[in-house]
C-alpha cells in the first residue's frame, strides 16, 4: 500500500510538473507579499537582530537573501533568519480550524532554497502551495472535531512549527529538484527536527519567535541532506513510531491528510491578519472599534467593567493568568491579551485598526490602558463554542458607571474568507510594515514583483533590494 508521505510526494512533485490551480497561485503570492513585508517590519525588535547577528557569524557560502542582511548567506540561514522574521511580530496568516500560521516557515524555506538553486518564480510559487497545502493537512490530522481543538496544543506543541518544518521539507525539496523520491525523504527526515512548545504564549518569553526560523531551516537542511543521499522511512506519518504516534497519540484524523489531495486546496481560505496580534484576539478588537463608533466610553471614571466573551479554549491563551493579561510588561506580552486587545479597539488603533504602532512597550505600559484593562474580565461564551474554531469569534459588553450598556458582536474574522482583505487593503499594510525602512521606490517594485512572481525568472531580483533600508 501506498504510505501518507508517498501520497504527499506524489502530490507535490505534480504540483510543480504541472503547475498549480490560478486561485491558488494568486493566493500564493499575496502570502509571499505579506510575509516579504512582515520580514521588513520585524527588523524592529532585538530578537530579530540576535537571529541575523547569529547567522553572520556562521559564516558560509552566499547562496540566499535574509531580509535586512547585507551580503548573501547560506540558504539554511537566509530560511532561518526569514522564518524568524516572519513569525515575531504576530501579524502572519492563520488557518482554521487547525490554527496554523504555515506561511511564516514555508516560504521562506521555498525563498532559500529557490534562490539558492536559481529555480524560476513559477516553480517557486507551485513549491510553496504544495509545501502550505501539507503543512496544513498535516495540521488537520491533529485536529479533534469533538474536542474542538487541536490535539498538539492539547499537548502543549506548536503545531504551526511541527508541521511548518514539514511543509518546508517539501517545498524545498521540489525546488533542489529532487523530485517525489526526494521529497518523500525530506519529509521522514525532517521529522525528527520537528518541534515546538507554546509556553511562552502564557507567561513570557521570545522563544517562538525562533519557531517558524527553525521550521524553515530545518526544511531547507532536510533537503540538502537527502540530496547528499540521506533517507527516510516511508512510514514517517503513519508508522508506530511516526510522527503522528508520537506527537498526537491515537488522536489522529488520517483521512484529513489525503481527503481531496490535489483537487480540494486549503491554500486560499487561509486567513490573512489584518491586526498583529494573536489571531484569537482579533474579534475583540473588533468590537472594541464597533464599541468606539457606538460611543461607548473609554475614560476609566466612566466605565464600571468591561466583559470580554470568547471561546473557552482561548482563555488560557489570552486570559490567563488574568493578572498578567491585564498588565503586559511588553509589547510583545500585549499582543497575547485579550484586555489589551478590547481597550486597543475602544481607544482607536491605526493601520487597519489596529497597526505595529498599538503594540508597544510603552502602549503596554501607559497608565490609561492599565486602568482599562483592570476592568476586562475574560469569559467563556457558549454561543462562541459553538462557532470556534472555524472562527475566532467574541462579544464585549461595557457596563458604565451611569447603568448604560454598550455591546458588540463579533462571529466572523477580517481576512478569511468570509470578510477577505483586498488587494488595496493588503497594499496598506505592507506598506504600513515597510514604511521607514524601505523607500516608496524599493516597496512599490518589491509589491509588484511579488504578485507577479510566477513570471520572475531570477529571485534575486524580489529579495536583493530587500537588504538594504533606509535607517
Amino acid at each position: 500500500m501506498t504510505t501518507l508521505a508517498q501520497q504527499l510526494a506524489t502530490f507535490a512533485a505534480t504540483s510543480v510538473k504541472d503547475g498549480v490551480p490560478d486561485d491558488v497561485s494568486l493566493s500564493v503570492r499575496r502570502r509571499v507579499l505579506d510575509v516579504l513585508g512582515l520580514c521588513v517590519a520585524a527588523h524592529r525588535l532585538p530578537t530579530s537582530r540576535a537571529a541575523a547577528d547569529h547567522v553572520a557569524d556562521q559564516g558560509g557560502r552566499a547562496e540566499a537573501t535574509a531580509i535586512g542582511v547585507a551580503r548573501p548567506v547560506p540558504a539554511t540561514g537566509a530560511a532561518f533568519v526569514n522564518g524568524v522574521l516572519a513569525h515575531s511580530l504576530d501579524y502572519d496568516d492563520t488557518h482554521l480550524p487547525s490554527v496554523l500560521h504555515p506561511s511564516a516557515s514555508v516560504i521562506p524555506a521555498a525563498l532559500a532554497a529557490g534562490e539558492a538553486a536559481g529555480a524560476h518564480g513559477r516553480d517557486v510559487v507551485s513549491a510553496i502551495a504544495a509545501g502550505l497545502e501539507i503543512a496544513i493537512r498535516l495540521g488537520m490530522a491533529g485536529y479533534d472535531h469533538e474536542l474542538g481543538n487541536s490535539v498538539y496544543f492539547e499537548h502543549g506543541q506548536h503545531a504551526t512549527s511541527i508541521c511548518g518544518a514539514m511543509g518546508s521539507a517539501a517545498a524545498a525539496a521540489l525546488l533542489y529538484g529532487l523530485g517525489e523520491q526526494g521529497v518523500l525523504d525530506a519529509l521522514g527526515v525532517t521529522a525528527s527536527f520537528a518541534g515546538g512548545i507554546i509556553e511562552a504564549n502564557r507567561t513570557g518569553g521570545t522563544v517562538k519567535r525562533l519557531h517558524c526560523g527553525w521550521a524553515a531551516q530545518s526544511g531547507v537542511s532536510a533537503a540538502q541532506l537527502v540530496r547528499r543521499g540521506f533517507t527516510g522511512p516511508p512510514t514517517v506519518l503513519e508508522g508506530r513510531f511516526g510522527l503522528f504516534r508520537s506527537f498526537l497519540r491515537d488522536q489522529v484524523d488520517l483521512a484529513a491528510v489525503t481527503d481531496g489531495l490535489g483537487s480540494t486546496w486549503a491554500v486560499p481560505g487561509i486567513f490573512f491578519k489584518p491586526y498583529p496580534a494573536n489571531h484569537f484576539t482579533h474579534a475583540a478588537i473588533d468590537a472594541g472599534l464597533l464599541l468606539r463608533a457606538d460611543g461607548a466610553p473609554a475614560d476609566p471614571e466612566l466605565v464600571e467593567s468591561i466583559e470580554l466573551r470568547v471561546p473557552s479554549a482561548v482563555i488560557r491563551t489570552i486570559g490567563e493568568p488574568i493578572d498578567v493579561k491585564r498588565a503586559p510588561v511588553t509589547g510583545y506580552q500585549a499582543q497575547f491579551s485579550g484586555p489589551f486587545a478590547v481597550v486597543t479597539g475602544l481607544l482607536g488603533g491605526s493601520g487597519l485598526g489596529a497597526g505595529l504602532d498599538d503594540f508597544t512597550d510603552d502602549l503596554a505600559g501607559d497608565p490609561l490602558r492599565r486602568a482599562l484593562m483592570a476592568k476586562v474580565s475574560v469569559v467563556p461564551d457558549a454561543a462562541c463554542d459553538e462557532i470556534f474554531p472555524y472562527q475566532f469569534p467574541a462579544t464585549v459588553v461595557v457596563h458604565g458607571t451611569d447603568g448604560q450598556r454598550w455591546r458588540a458582536e463579533v462571529t466572523t474574522n477580517r481576512g478569511g474568507p468570509d470578510r477577505p482583505l483586498s488587494d488595496a487593503e493588503l497594499g496598506v499594510k505592507f506598506t504600513d510594515n515597510t514604511r521607514d525602512r524601505l523607500t516608496g521606490e524599493v516597496a512599490a517594485t518589491a509589491r509588484d514583483t511579488a504578485l507577479a512572481l510566477h513570471t520572475v525568472a531570477d529571485l534575486g531580483t524580489l529579495l536583493r533590494p530587500l537588504t538594504r533600508f533606509t535607517d
